[in-house]
């Protein structure tokens, strides 16, 4: 057996074990956000500060498809990245609308091409380093004792803070996103 294979029976393990091994006040959820032009889920750990406000971390991998919206004519990649970010709760125990600040690094790997489908067809490969600051704003919804639903939205900015070959898309970003989670 390949070893990529093993990598979904150890994650879940490991998030079996952080679940059962979480100090009170602590969240672990999965997050999807998706915007025009990609896809991140992820794994967030969240600390309690207090009835309103938190702080979190999140693992994540970043799926690009930027087609001709960034400098080429086509780019697309993918990459690991990770959050750091504060929310604060207007309702008590960390319910109701909430609002807050993060910020993004992501690694990325994006595969270009331009002039496609003509004789002098040019590609290549651009390594880069995303710093991504975002406000966002959202809506906790308990479903059970311990569990949760959160929708969110999320206006940020992609910079290219290191590029590795040529220069590809970066600018505004709008992220629709979706936490389930875990509260301890």
């Amino acid at each position: 057996m390949k070893t990529t294979r093993r990598y979904p029976a150890i994650l879940a393990a490991v998030l079996l074990a952080a679940i059962t091994a979480l100090p009170a006040q602590t969240d672990l959820s999965f997050e999807f956000q998706a915007y025009p032009t990609g896809l991140i889920p992820g794994l967030r750990l969240s600390k309690a500060m207090g009835a309103r406000a938190e702080w979190h971390v999140r693992l994540g991998y970043n799926w690009i498809r930027h087609g001709d919206a960034g400098v080429h004519e086509d780019e697309r990649g993918a990459g690991f990245g990770g959050t750091l970010g504060y929310d604060r709760y207007f309702g008590e125990s960390r319910k109701g609308f909430f609002a807050g600040l993060r910020c993004d690094l992501w690694r990325n790997t994006i595969e270009w091409k331009d002039r496609i489908g003509q004789a002098d067809e040019v590609s290549g490969t651009t390594r880069i380093l995303v710093l991504q600051p975002t406000v966002e704003a959202g809506w906790c919804i308990p479903l059970a004792a311990r569990h949760y639903l959160a929708p969110t939205l999320a206006l940020g900015f992609e910079k290219n803070v290191v590029t590795e070959g040529e220069p590809t898309g970066e600018g505004a970003i709008l992220l629709l996103g979706v936490r389930l989670g875990f509260r301890r």
